[in-house]
């Protein structure tokens, strides 16, 4: 027998219009009618949000319980996977504008088990992205008249892995500290006294140990890393319990990271922290590390989902695309420049050179 797709479905209880959570008010809003309803009861509970085994699930042997089938849409431009409901036929991809036609295929996916709820409203997002836009040097005019528009923003739902590890480090290496001795040197015929600093090198080893809580790592492809990267940092004691309340009027990406590939990247987070740690703990004015042999132990992780106001649209037929976090307004993205703003300051700029240049020669 085949799983059937979760439709999360938020009819108002008073009109029959489909109502969506409201940023900031924690409350489900019909904007049709304006009836308003409480989220669901045990979203704001703050209890401790349950980490999976990373190992039961590399071998697929987790709970069916936490797995759950979702019908996505992919898009053919930029590959985003994103919920859709199976009503609409026919959209703009939220991620790069391109028009897409529905692919209502199911996916079979980890259930996400924590969600940060917006906090900012698509008004403030926007007065964010207006800001940001606003303090960009040669922006063609056409984007800041996209602005000015107020063109609707998409709010989504990023998917991403944290992980939690209980590692244990044995490391090798060399402590240096500087130490100076006098040596006279001739300078321009004169002889003088200087000071040179020395390196003195020993062998060291040691062992370092931490517990990481937490390490996040991006499950999506849709948009550039760099700008998703950028829009940290979040503030994870705001993590609630997963509820479908708090998706209501918003998208879902689903992950295209899959957990193994989330895991190697979280390690070399880890790993790049426990250099950091051995350094620390051999001290020293400078450091070298030799080996370095970590253990790992009792690897945990969850699947959450953080918010992102995103927009897209083109100009002169490629995409461009901003990201707000929806949490703290921080905002990113890429921008086309306009070449006669760039023609026009370069030639300012010589007319300048050129005063400069005859004021001097005058003054001579």
């Amino acid at each position: 027998m085949s799983e059937t797709p979760v439709e999360h479905r938020f009819p108002c209880h008073q009109c029959g219009a489909d109502m969506r959570f409201e940023p900031g008010a924690d409350r489900l809003i019909c904007d049709f009618c304006g009836n308003t309803e409480a989220v669901e009861k045990g979203a704001f509970t703050g209890e401790a949000i349950r980490e999976l085994d990373f190992e039961a699930a590399i071998r697929d042997q987790l709970p069916q319980a936490e797995i759950e089938v979702t019908r996505n849409v992919d898009c053919q431009n930029c590959g985003a996977s994103f919920e859709f409901d199976e009503s609409i036929h026919a959209a703009e991809c939220p991620f790069c504008a391109t028009p897409v036609v529905t692919d209502t295929g199911a996916h079979r996916q980890i259930k996400p088990k924590g969600v940060v709820p917006f906090a900012l409203s698509e008004p403030q997002a926007h007065e964010a992205m207006n800001a940001w836009l606003g303090s960009l040097w040669f922006a063609p005019n056409g984007l800041k008249e996209y602005a000015r528009k107020g063109r609707k923003m998409n709010g989504i739902y990023v998917p991403y892995w944290t992980f939690d590890a209980d590692t244990k480090t044995q490391y090798t290496g060399q402590r240096g500290d500087d130490y100076y001795e006098t040596q006279t040197v001739i300078r321009d015929g004169k002889r003088e006294t200087v000071q040179v600093r020395k390196t003195r090198w020993h062998n060291v080893s040691g062992r370092v140990a931490r517990f990481f809580d937490d390490v996040l790592v991006l499950a999506s492809r849709s948009l550039p890393k760099k700008y998703t990267d950028a829009l940290q940092p979040w503030d994870l004691s705001a993590l609630l319990p997963y509820s479908a309340d708090f998706l209501a009027g918003f998208r879902a990406e689903g992950y295209q990271v899959d957990l193994s590939e989330g895991y190697t990247e979280g390690r070399q987070i880890m790993d790049a922290i426990i250099l950091r740690d051995i350094k620390f703990d051999i001290g020293g004015d400078h450091q070298r590390v030799s080996s370095v042999n970590t253990t790992v132990k009792d690897v945990t992780f969850k699947h959450i989902l953080l918010p992102v106001w995103l927009a897209a649209y083109k100009y002169r037929g490629k995409s461009y695309r901003f990201v707000v976090n929806g949490q703290t307004g921080k905002v990113q993205g890429e921008r086309p420049y306009s070449a006669w703003k760039i023609a026009f300051a370069v030639i300012l700029g010589l007319i300048a050179a050129g005063i400069v240049g005859y004021i001097a020669a005058q003054n001579q």
